[in-house]
């Protein structure tokens, strides 16, 4: 075949090009919007007891404000997906960085409590937005070290978890939660400042018969990095299979007389092939024949994920407090003043480092499926001891296992869930399923705090162990390992892909 008659995809163009400064680039502007999400909610354990004693609030009030925050992640991440999908995915981001900055700005200004569960609420439908960025980057990444670049990323909500700890420390003892609440809202403006700058992800534009945008974004890239596009015509996946199968000779194929011409017919736009699906809901598109099985083994693992993560954090200090009311006999060590409450917070943080050493470590070495799987196996032996009674220090060391490998196993969710889908449900599907994520966040509150509390650490050690094992079980249990395969476009290739590599 010619150059002329040669295509190309974004995929291939991405290894051809290779990882270089235009990455950087984008990595620097979705690693703030991850900075600013973990701001966000790690704010959340530092302003509920200050309001507390300033509103007379209640239990329930307080552990409310925490509750709308993930009830509002539950909406946006579902809804913000939607919007990617259909208008773009720099039309999702933006909204979702506007919202959570004028809420999270505006929330230091709230005059009484329901001034600020509203706020904290339309807070929790901005952060929601979160799978769209990580798409968004992901899109823009080539295959062979994508792994190990999607957990850099994911190492910038540690670094925003360790940002806020250490803000708070400075921040409250002084100047009071207003000034934490203002402060906390800066990484989001950023993303408003430099939103101007930010492309949009050529494999949405090629999908929407937007080629010349899409090349232009690809010339783009290669100019930023020094290198150059492969040669000949940007192409989809759609196009490039049925050029290869129209050039395929089979049984039935016409032979041609000495200097005959063969008529080939246009191939129909990739418009009518991608939007094939379009005719059903977002939701049922991820419940289809093609994706049901991926999509529910996804949701059980966000779910189990996220409700391991909170529970191994939540646990760190609560089972601390229930040693002293439930183990009266042992001296266990109470926290006197609020500095060292935030010392705590802040030197716990550090765990989620050595977690993602090994998540990059294992992600392109031993697949996804095998790095997600043992991790979550290895938590739950770091948690078994604790359906017993043991020391304060060798609880703290337990968890702090616990913590490490819980860290890198969701690390590897978010590398594997947007990889499992093709481009036109991509962020829909990874935001539905962040979504079930997060009703796991609002739940492990009620097991860590309720039945600690009332002297049951059995009980809740061996529910959050039941629900690790499910969780490792299922991510068994995907249909394919995505270990340095390209991106699939539309539902028909990622059925083809999938059952190839089976």
């Amino acid at each position: 075949m010619e150059d002329g008659n040669r295509s190309f995809t974004v995929d291939e163009a991405l290894v051809e090009m290779g990882f270089g400064k235009f990455q950087l680039c984008v990595l620097a502007y979705a690693g703030m919007g991850m900075v600013a999400e973990a701001m966000e909610m790690m704010l959340l354990s530092f302003v509920g007891p200050a309001v507390q004693s300033l509103w007379n609030l209640s239990s329930r009030e307080e552990s409310l404000i925490t509750s709308v925050v993930f009830a509002g992640m539950l909406v946006g991440a579902y809804s913000w997906g939607i919007v990617a999908d259909k208008h773009g995915r720099r039309k999702g981001f933006i909204i979702t960085a506007v919202v959570t900055f004028i809420a999270g700005f505006l929330s230091a200004f709230a005059p009484n409590y329901t001034w600020l569960i509203v706020l904290r609420c339309f807070v929790g439908l901005g952060l929601g937005g979160g799978p769209v960025l990580v798409s968004w980057y992901l899109e823009f990444i080539p295959a062979p070290n994508r792994g190990t670049w999607m957990v850099i990323f994911s190492g910038f909500w540690t670094v925003g978890t360790i940002f806020e700890a250490s803000l708070a420390w400075l921040i409250m003892p002084s100047l009071g939660w207003r000034w934490l609440l203002a402060l906390s809202s800066i990484p989001s403006s950023l993303l408003l400042m430099f939103y101007k700058w930010t492309p949009e992800s050529p494999r949405y534009l090629i999908l929407q018969g937007r080629k010349a945008e899409a090349l232009s974004i690809l010339e783009m890239i290669a100019r930023t990095n020094g290198t150059q596009l492969p040669k000949g015509v940007l192409a989809t996946e759609m196009e490039t299979e049925m050029e290869e199968t129209i050039h395929l000779p089979t049984e039935s194929t016409h032979l041609l007389k000495p200097g005959e011409e063969v008529e080939e017919a246009p191939p129909p736009p990739v418009s009518k092939i991608v939007l094939k699906s379009d005719n059903k809901g977002p939701l049922l598109v991820l419940l289809s024949p093609e994706l049901i099985k991926r999509t529910l083994l996804l949701w059980v693992v966000f779910f189990g994920n996220a409700f391991a993560y909170y529970g191994v954090v939540l646990l760190t200090t609560e089972l601390k407090i229930s040693q002293n009311s439930c183990y009266p006999s042992e001296k266990g060590l109470t926290h006197s003043s609020n500095d060292v409450n935030y010392r705590d917070v802040f030197i716990a943080s550090f765990a989620e480092f050595p977690g993602l050493l090994i998540s990059a470590a294992m992600v392109d070495r031993l697949g996804r499926k095998a790095s997600m799987s043992s991790m979550l196996f290895m938590c739950c032996i770091f948690l078994l001891p604790l359906l017993t009674h043991q020391s304060p220090t060798l609880t703290t060391a337990l968890l702090f296992g616990g913590r490490i490998c819980i860290s890198a196993a969701f690390t590897v969710v978010y590398i594997y869930a947007p990889e499992i889908y093709p481009t036109v449900v991509r962020t829909t599907g990874v935001g539905v399923g962040s979504s079930v994520g997060r009703i796991g966040g609002v739940l492990c509150p009620l097991v860590a705090v309720g039945l600690v509390h009332g002297c049951h650490q059995t009980i809740a050690v061996l529910l959050f162990e039941i629900v690790i094992l499910v969780s490792g079980i299922c991510v068994c249990l995907f249909p394919f390992e995505t270990s340095g395969r390209e991106l699939t476009d539309t539902i028909s290739t990622s059925k083809e892909s999938s059952s190839s590599s089976v």
